[in-house]
């Protein structure tokens, strides 16, 4: 977003003078967060257990648990808080990965934040001190050598190990910055204890993390360790930086070869001679994957090895290559793909380097230290199109990145199970992509994208001390020297990272402006160093850097409400090129969520006052109102009679606004001249409780944004053009389809038909390719203003594989182009599509029944829906909830299909799986709702 002096993010990375760890984010979000706390005590600690940290060479044991207190409150010097046996009396606990808040939170101190405007209650002047973080572990062998190692400091920190300083905050900045510490002279046999003290954050001054419009930001700043504090054991050689470098055979996908690069660094002060040796295979026990170049000699492991000697203190990169060791050239090898083009398999390296000689006891063999590296083999380009558009490809195929924009936790707490939900939330949604722009997640996310076949787009943020020498629309200050090494050490710590997740498909080394050419350079200096192999993107927005290039993306918005018919046009926001943030604004969530957001007094001014400062929708002044869309939800449904029925009005606006911006992205994907190669939907959860920019909210219910992008992202697709009323067969299957029939027929709101057209015969290639079935009239006989459009497409032997449901209306949305601005486009005149509040309240019976699998832990409730009204009209997106007896929604839950529209005598059949623990040991019930539904409650047992 260009312009956006009140827009998102923030963020910093780290220094490669460790290995390949790396975490980011606290200790745990909650998918339905309680008001933590509230009425209850807080919880302090007096001691806090220590973590056990093995002898073993090779072992990286991450810190277990701190206890943290405000320096204001602790009058004892430096070394004795970080000695052992300090007693921290009164402090409070902390996970291994938590901001001050998340730990203030988690303690009770504060009533839940994400709840009406109650973190204001927060106090800020309470994070304007530096914070204590303190942690004890204990040591049996104090033989081996001892390295702390870590990064996700925010903002700095001086750093104490036993009482003594080991690093100051001039050297330990920078969120991403990646440190590592000789200890070994400190460490003692028992209790040992490493403290912290962390500097305020102000993402405006620092290369950290931070927000800026999309959610209200945490009172901390996010100040803390947010990623793990590792204490590593080896003998007399470490081994650092071990990483394959994976080329694949293009196009033939025949054989790979592979590059092992480690860094062995001899730590002792005597020639120390070591042998390096090696394993790589394919991960054990993982599914084998589908598709091209799956053969059998890539199941067996490649070994290597080799002896060097090391003087006292030197490093060295020992690279194996293909060239000597021919069994890194992997003939037929499992090629790792994006999901629905191919299976996802995994490979890793195993290293060890051993010692003998002198510096060993008795001369003997001996491990010295270990290193473990998953990685997949794939290929990723991202040329420029004809038309100067990013187009990505993957091992030779070209996709439309069908995408959204991720947000962690707002106070970066990590919850393994909540991420896994929401990217499985993806993959229902039918996207292939996230972008992560700032707030780089830990490694267990991207291990999980991985897994399931997600492409991510991480990068730096916009708007804060990233940009704040190259983007004089942003809100950070100006880089100084120490800026500049902060930077590139966080570039070198990312790459080495991310570099062996095959879904990482980019880095975008700015934002909404490209960085200069000393900046670029030092990014691209640290990338090149690191062996990263894909794509380097200079900004999301439509610029260039001087070395890179054109970043072949464009950031038009919108960013609020524009009408459905907006995204057709190849201008601005709509469907051509590649658009790396957008969307149509709020998103408002479901009447569950509002209920558990906001006050009753506050839901009462949600719907009856579009101009009152919406708290959960932006901190900006661009974006704290829902005005706009108020304004079109009114004037295009009629003017909302209470909260019910402005949230069932919303539910039908997001459902046809977010459809049609998939929609049109993916009509237009392989079209001749100016073609749509990606769409990243702004955005897919906003990380709180929002009103705006999110397909899924935060506690994980599904509203009309939600099933618009299901319905526009599945696999056969039949849409309707609301720029040329074109009806047209989208295939997002990997194989062409033929023999397909397409049905459209026009309907009044009380289900008299205007018009009806088949057409069969109808073929469509694979790979997102389309064909136009027919093209609607200008005009139709006796066609109200306010109509209906029914689109059916059945296969060869008549079963149903797409049914797409349109309000429309003859007067169209007319948009004033010349009056837009980069977050919207005014209309001066709306679609009527009031008549819609004319339908007949329709009955719709429903049965289901539920099964429980004991093994996965998992039920799924068969629903029956069955239009059961007299008369023609219509039953309109009609909702199925699963939901406990209290009435609280089931969730997370995945629906094979939602928010259906029925005609008489229709009937659909759902299914709906979930934990059966998400009950909790309710008996399950489905709730029944929709545009002209009565609600009914039934049972689902």
């Amino acid at each position: 977003m260009l312009r956006r002096l009140a827009h998102h993010h923030a963020r910093t990375l780290a220094l490669a003078v460790a290995g390949l760890v790396l975490v980011l984010t606290p200790s745990a979000t909650v998918a339905a967060p309680a008001a933590q706390g509230a009425g209850a005590p807080p919880r302090s600690v007096t001691a806090v257990a220590a973590t056990v940290v093995p002898a073993a060479p090779g072992s990286a044991t991450p810190l277990a648990r701190y206890a943290v207190q405000s320096t204001a409150k602790v009058a004892d010097t430096a070394e004795s808080v970080s000695s052992p046996g300090y007693p921290a009396t009164g402090w409070y606990p902390a996970g291994p990965r938590s901001t001050v808040l998340a730990a203030l939170l988690a303690a009770g101190v504060h009533p839940d934040p994400f709840h009406s405007t109650q973190q204001e209650l927060i106090p800020a002047a309470d994070f304007s001190v530096p914070w204590w973080y303190r942690s004890d572990f204990t040591v049996a062998d104090t033989t081996a050598r001892t390295h702390l190692d870590f990064s996700g400091v925010i903002s700095a920190a001086d750093v104490f190990v036993n009482g003594r300083q080991i690093a100051t905050t001039s050297s330990v900045a920078g969120a991403y910055t990646r440190h590592e510490f000789d200890v070994t002279a400190l460490i003692r046999p028992g209790t040992n204890t490493v403290a912290f003290r962390i500097q305020p954050n102000n993402p405006r001054k620092h290369l950290t993390m931070g927000w800026l419009d999309w959610l209200q930001p945490p009172p901390d700043e996010n100040m803390g360790i947010v990623r793990d504090v590792t204490v590593r054991r080896a003998g007399p050689v470490a081994l650092r930086d071990a990483h394959v470098v994976p080329a694949l055979a293009m196009p033939s996908m025949a054989t790979a070869d592979l590059t092992v690069k480690a860094r062995l660094r001899n730590d002792s002060d005597t020639t120390v001679t070591t042998t390096l040796s090696g394993t790589v295979g394919q991960v054990k026990g993982q599914v084998k994957g589908t598709g091209q170049g799956q053969g059998r000699d890539a199941d067996v492991d490649a070994a290597f090895a080799r002896s060097v000697t090391l003087a006292p203190h030197e490093a060295r990169t020992v690279v194996f290559s293909p060239a000597e060791h021919p069994a890194l050239r992997l003939k037929t090898p499992r090629v790792w793909w994006p999901a629905h083009m191919g299976g996802q398999p995994m490979y890793e390296l195993g290293l060890t380097a051993t010692t003998h000689g002198a510096a060993t006891t008795h001369g003997t063999v001996t491990p010295s230290d270990t290193a473990h590296q998953t990685f997949g083999i794939r290929d990723v380009r991202a040329p420029l199109n004809a038309d100067g558009a990013r187009q990505y490809e993957v091992n030779g195929r070209p996709l439309l990145v069908k995408g959204a924009g991720w947000s962690p936790d707002q106070f970066l707490r990590w919850d393994p199970t909540y991420a896994e939900d929401r990217l499985k939330y993806a993959l229902d949604l039918g996207l292939n992509t996230l972008r992560l722009e700032g707030r780089i997640e830990p490694d267990e996310f991207f291990d999980l994208a991985d897994r399931y076949g997600i492409l991510t787009l991480p990068g730096w943020e916009c708007c804060t001390k990233w940009e704040g020498d190259f983007n004089r629309d942003g809100a950070g200050e100006r880089w100084t020297a120490a800026d500049h090494s902060t930077a590139r050490a966080s570039m070198a710590a990312e790459a080495a990272r991310l570099r062996n997740h095959p879904g990482v498909i980019s880095f975008l080394i700015g934002s909404d402006a490209a960085p200069t050419e000393e900046i670029e350079r030092g990014y691209l200096d640290a990338l090149k160093a690191a062996d990263w192999n894909a794509p380097v993107i200079p900004a999301a927005a439509d610029t260039a850097s001087p070395i890179t290039g054109r970043s072949g993306m464009k950031m038009t918005g919108p960013y609020d409400w524009v009408p459905p018919g907006y995204w057709y046009d190849k201008r601005e926001g709509g469907a051509s090129g590649f658009n790396s943030e957008t969307s149509a604004g709020p998103d408002i969530p479901t009447l569950d969520t509002l209920r558990r957001t906001m006050t009753p007094a506050e839901l009462e001014t949600l719907w009856k006052d579009p101009t009152a400062v919406q708290y959960h929708r932006s901190p900006s002044a661009t974006f704290d109102t829902l005005e706009l869309y108020d304004t079109a939800l009114t004037a295009r449904y009629g003017a909302p009679s209470s909260l019910e029925d402005y949230v069932r009005k919303a539910q039908l606006a997001q459902y046809e606004n977010v459809r049609a911006q998939f929609e049109a992205y993916a009509r237009n994907a392989k079209d001749p001249s100016d073609p749509s190669t990606g769409v990243i939907y702004w955005m897919f959860n906003s990380g709180w409780t929002s009103l705006h920019w999110q397909l899924v909210d935060r506690y994980l219910d599904q509203g009309g944004a939600y099933f618009g992008a299901k319905k526009a992202n599945e696999p056969l697709h039949v849409q309707y053009g609301y720029d040329d009323r074109s009806v047209t067969v989208v295939n997002n299957r990997p194989a062409p389809a033929s023999g397909l029939t397409a049905r459209v027929t026009l309907f009044a709101p009380d289900g008299t038909q205007k018009y009806d057209r088949t057409v069969t015969g109808l073929g469509v290639a694979g790979g997102g390719a389309s064909s136009t079935a027919l093209t609607l009239p200008g005009s139709v006989p006796g066609l109200p203003t306010t109509y209906l459009a029914r689109l059916l497409l059945t296969d060869a032997a008549g079963r149903e594989v797409s049914r797409n449901v349109y309000w429309l209306s003859t007067e169209e949305d007319v948009l004033d182009r010349e009056r837009g601005d980069w977050f919207h486009t005014p209309t001066t005149s709306y679609a009527d599509l009031r008549g819609l509040a004319s339908m007949a309240r329709t009955a719709v019976t429903a049965t289901a029944s539920t099964t429980a699998d004991g093994a996965s832990g998992t039920s799924t409730t068969t629903v029956t829906l069955r239009h059961a009204g007299t008369g023609g009209t219509p039953a309109l997106l009609t909702d199925a909830h699963i939901v406990r007896a209290s009435g609280e929604p089931v969730l997370p839950v995945r629906w094979n299909d939602n928010q259906v529209s029925l005609w008489p005598g229709e009937s659909a059949t759902l299914t709906a799986t979930y934990r059966t623990a998400d009950l909790r040991a309710s008996v399950p019930r489905l709730r029944v709702s929709g545009w002209n539904t009565p609600t009914v409650t039934v049972p689902a047992a």
